[in-house]
Formats: structure tokens, sequence, C-alpha cells
């Protein structure tokens, strides 16, 4: 009897440390909501909108119910994946908005000087996301957004001529390319769920093309097990991220998207990412077959994220015409 109180006494203790640390996974794997942009907007400067969502975003990203986890080192984040690969979807979508920012909405011309807070916020979103001593990669993000903040601070001041945001198709459409490159990716990526066996087209409608070194014609391509539920989440990182920057490109570009009757485009795109941000009631990620007795959460992600490309695409077509 004497033994069994003792074992009881380590025994439960470690019981509760465990059952700590699960519910802390579940919780902080929680996914943030969406947060409405008009409402942050405010009567603000061309461009304020589409600076303060990304911002918000990326805040968003570090505040969230246990922070940044990725470059986390410790239990019981150590071992979760889900939300690090999340939280890597929004920071590539993060990273390439803020390069567009620095090196196109925020410059009239090719010869004009760059805005020195997004030189000093651009690069800071670029370190190892899982990075974690001297310098951290959220203390580096978080100077970014300090950095980003001066910027859209010097944007609202009437006083202030040096910082600037240009509403124009062509810097719009620019940023669209990068983003159809990011959402083509990710929907390949999800596709090979099942495995496919896919015709080589990268020198496709170009006769003259040439690559480095020789490819096959035919290439077989399947996502390890492991990484099915890394892929999922990485695409609705991203998608949660692009939900809120398009949104924002709906108030900014309005006038833009009003004159060149693609507005609707737009909003389509949004329809199509709002549907990837639906609730996942599957406690794990399945991969059954096409037209499987199971599901397979990674082609139904594919075709929300394809249909919302083909119509970036659409969108990216219509800003080219005059």
């Amino acid at each position: 009897m004497k033994q069994w109180l003792e074992k009881k006494w380590i025994v439960a203790p470690i019981i509760g440390v465990v059952l700590l640390l699960w519910g802390l996974a579940i919780y902080w794997s929680s996914e943030p909501d969406i947060f409405e942009v008009r409402k942050i907007a405010g009567n603000s400067a061309v461009g304020a909108t589409m600076t303060k969502t990304l911002i918000d975003v990326g805040e968003t990203l570090l505040d969230k119910p246990g922070g940044y986890l990725s470059n986390d080192v410790m239990p019981p984040t150590v071992f979760l994946d889900n939300m690090p690969s999340w939280e890597f979807g929004v920071l590539e979508m993060t990273r390439d908005l803020a390069l567009a920012m620095r090196k196109d909405f925020s410059r009239s011309q090719s010869q004009s000087v760059e805005n020195k807070d997004l030189v000093v916020a651009q690069p800071k979103f670029n370190i190892d996301h899982r990075s974690w001593l001297l310098p951290s990669a959220e203390s580096q993000y978080r100077d970014g957004l300090n950095a980003m903040q001066h910027y859209l601070t010097a944007l609202n001041n009437p006083e202030q001529s040096n910082a600037q945001f240009f509403t124009r198709a062509d810097n719009l459409r620019d940023w669209l390319k990068q983003v159809e490159k990011r959402l083509g990716s990710l929907s390949q990526r999800l596709s090979a769920s099942v495995g496919q066996d896919r015709l080589n087209t990268d020198l496709a409608g170009d006769p003259a093309a040439r690559q480095s070194t020789p490819g096959a014609g035919e290439l077989h391509i399947k996502t390890s097990w492991w990484q099915l539920d890394n892929n999922f989440y990485e695409a609705r990182g991203a998608c949660w991220a692009l939900l809120h920057f398009f949104k924002a490109v709906e108030v900014d570009f309005a006038d833009v998207l009003e004159k060149k009757n693609a507005l609707v485009s737009l909003q389509q795109i949004i329809r199509e990412l709002e549907a990837t941000q639906q609730t996942v009631w599957s406690p794990m990620i399945l991969n059954g077959g096409g037209f499987g007795f199971v599901a397979n959460h990674s082609l139904v992600m594919a075709n929300y994220v394809s249909r919302a490309n083909a119509a970036l695409i659409d969108l990216s077509e219509l800003l080219a015409q005059g």
C-alpha cells in the first residue's frame, strides 16, 4: 500500500503536466479569426488601408495565442507542426507584399528613390523563420512592423511628401503576378497528395526555350505522408493573409478596379479565399483517393486555391487592358 501511494505521488504530477501541455498545444494550434479590414481603415490616405492591414496581419502572427511558435525549442511547441506551417504561409505572403511595397507601390517611376522606412522594414521579414537566438525571428519581424508603422504615420501626414503609395494598375499587376506563382505552387503541392503522373510542360509555348539540365518527359509526383498536413496548413495560412490583403486592395484600389471593370473579379477571389478558411471538422487531415470513400482535405483546399488563382489571372489580364 505504501509503495502504491509513493508511485501515485510521482505519477500524478507527471500526468498533470502532460495534460497541461496537451491543453496548451490544442489552444495554441487554434487559428486566428478573420478580422474586418474596413473597420481599421478609417479616413486615411491612399495606401493606408493596405499598409495597416499588413501591420495587423504581422502583429496577429506574433501576438496570437502562444505567440510566434515556429522557432520554439521547448515543449509542447517543439512537437507541433500545423501551426508553424500556418505561420510560414502567412509569412511568405507578408514578405511578398512588403517587397512589393518597397519596390513598386511606394515608387512612382523606376528611377525614383526608395522610401527609407520600407528599406528598413522589408529585409527584416526575410530572416530564417526558425531562428531563435540572437537575433530571434520574432524580434526582427517586430522591428520590421515598427518601421512599417513609421511609414504609415508618414503616409497619413499631409505635410510629409516623401512617403507615398501609388495605386496604379501596373503596380498592382506586378504584385499579383507574384501571388499567382505562390498560389500555383501551393495548388500543385496540394494536388500531389494522392500522387499524379504529370507531363513535363516546363518548356511549353516557346520552341526556342532551353533549360539547364535535361528533364524527364513524364513525372510522378506524390507528397510524402508526413508533409500532407504541413502543406495543407501552409496553404491555409497563405490564404488567410491574402484574404485580408485583397480586402485592403478593394479599398485602396477602388478607383482603378472600377475603371478597369475588375471589381467583380477581385470579389470572386475574396470569396474563394474565404472558402479556404472554413472550419476543419476532422481531427486530422485525411488523404483519401480523389473519388475514394475517405475525404481528401488537400484536394478540397487545392480546388479553392486553384479557383482563386484562375480569378487572379483574369484580374491581372483586366488590369493589363487599356
